[in-house]
Order: C-alpha cells, then structure tokens, then sequence
C-alpha cells in the first residue's frame, strides 16, 4: 500500500548526540521490532526526520542515536482526540448489548496526550476508581470531510499503541455523572491518553486489521483480543466520523477497547498509585505508563 508519509516508522526522542528533541526512523530489522526494549538496553540507531509536522517529516540523510524515547505526538500535534464507544464484539455481547448500528463518539481534548514511559498524574477526584482502556489509535494524516469507507485509508498516515486512562465513578455513578453515564469529563483528565512507541504508516499495517493486542497491569496479563474484533473498523471509523465535520491532519481516532478493564472484573481491579500498565499491538508495539496520584 502506498503512503502519504516518507516514513514507514515515526518516534520522536531526546538525542544522545546534542540532547534535542527530534523526529527519527529506527534503524531496526523485522516487522514487528521492540521499540521501546531496544530503546531501554540503549543504542538504538535512527534516521534522522525533520519536517514542520511529523507527518510531513522526512529524512535528512543523518542517522542519529536515542537517549530517551518520547510519545510520538505532543498535545499541539494533534487538534481532537476522537474516542470510540464500546467497539469489540465480544464485549458488547458480554454486557448484555445489542451490536450497535452505527460507531458512538466521545471526545477527549488534546492536552490529554502523553508521551510513553511518562507517569500519567491521577487527580485526587480521580484515584477511587482509576481503569485502563488498551486500544488502536488512528493517526489522520491530511484533512477529510465525508470521506467513503473505500477511500479512507487514503487519509491515515498510520497508527500508535495507546491507553484511554478513565475514572469510572466519574463516567457512572449518578451522583457524579448525572442521570446519563458521560465519558468526556471522566477520561480528559491531563495526560489520559499515552500514546507509544511510535506510529507505524499504513504501507506496513494497512487497515490494522488482525492485530493481537494486550493489556498488562503490573506484568499481569488483562486484556488479549484481536483487532479483527472490532465492530467497525478503521475504514468505518473514518468515514462515519467524517460526515460533516472535518477530521484536521493530526488528529487521533481512538478505536474503543475490548472486555479485561478493572471496572469489569469481580470485583472490580482499580488502578493504585505506581501501577503500570503496558499496551502491545503487534507490529506496533507497546506504550507504558506508571499512574502517579497526586
């Protein structure tokens, strides 16, 4: 498949050379490297990437070494974080639902994204009920308005490994949520959404159909599913939340998460202060992330 990038894999990091933020391709072999192991032993090699945009980076010609690996994003990369509601078949059956016709849509705001291995700071009103959510997250490479399912690919510069990080009694209780359960308020906390290790284009994972995902807590194992699950998929998600609004280059889809969540178990595992919880996609990678309570 061709891409809109020159790229086929996207980090940002701190230099070991002059200590800067940049843009680089690893230098790694294989389809399905460990970005961020290679990153920790140290020594990992990149291209060198500049551009205005990460999506318009493009090779300098300069190869350059990892101090520390970044998220691939800043909040000021990325205008709208868009959500996906309840997306895996098998755990919307598990609740008890109906599979829904049409893809449910909440919004997180930017300054929501982190970067991986970055604490994730848990407010006060947010640490009675801390959960995790492992999910696919789409990276729109140009702007689009009422794209069609056959031509969406064409406006997705690839995907990253993420963690929608929400507070359950904030997004269900009455008292707190009010008389309808919300997500916004409950999952736009700073830094809710690390985003990691890297953005992968559509050249290599085209639709990201089939790709195993899982969720660890502390090494424990939570979530394991298959992207092949989802009710709609990236070329759906795109289309349906194009009509009539402008998905803007940069912007994030999040694709909802499987059945595994904490708020699920019996009884429910909330997340306590110094968790650590690892989201791996094959062929992507895993982004990881301690929860810090303030």
């Amino acid at each position: 498949m061709s891409s809109m990038t020159k790229w086929d894999r996207l980090i940002r990091y701190v230099s070991a050379k002059d200590g800067k933020t940049k843009y680089g391709e690893p230098i790694v072999s294989g389809d399905k490297p460990d970005i961020d192991e290679l990153a920790q032993k140290g020594g990992l090699k990149v291209k060198v990437l500049e551009g205005p945009t990460p999506i318009q980076a493009a090779p300098t010609g300069e190869e350059d070494e990892v101090k520390q690996l970044l998220g691939p994003l800043t909040p000021e990369d990325v205008s709208t974080v868009r959500c996906t509601g309840l997306n895996y078949k098998t755990h919307i059956l598990e609740t008890g639902f109906d599979l829904p016709a049409n893809p449910t849509l909440f919004i997180k705001p930017s300054q929501t994204v982190a970067d991986t291995r970055q604490p994730v700071p848990i407010p006060p009103l947010g640490q009675a009920q801390c959960d995790y959510e492992g999910e696919l997250t789409i990276v729109i490479g140009k702007p689009c308005k009422n794209v069609s399912e056959a031509d969406a690919l064409s406006y997705v510069a690839g995907y990253v490994s993420s963690n929608d990080v929400s507070c359950r009694d904030w997004q269900m209780e009455k008292d707190k949520a009010g008389m309808m359960p919300q997500w916004s308020f409950s999952k736009s906390f700073d830094k809710y959404a690390p985003l990691g290790p890297c953005i992968v284009s559509t050249k290599l994972l085209g639709d990201a159909g089939g790709l195993a995902m899982k969720t660890f807590v502390n090494g424990e194992l939570r979530q394991d599913t298959n992207t092949s699950d989802l009710c709609f998929g990236v070329r759906k998600l795109v289309s349906f939340f194009s009509t009539g609004q402008t998905l803007e280059a940069g912007s994030l889809i999040m694709t909802g998460t499987p059945g595994g969540v904490g708020f699920g178990m019996k009884p429910p595992k909330w997340l306590k202060d110094g968790d650590e919880v690892v989201v791996e996609i094959e062929g992507i990678g895993k982004v990881v992330n301690k929860m810090h309570f303030e």
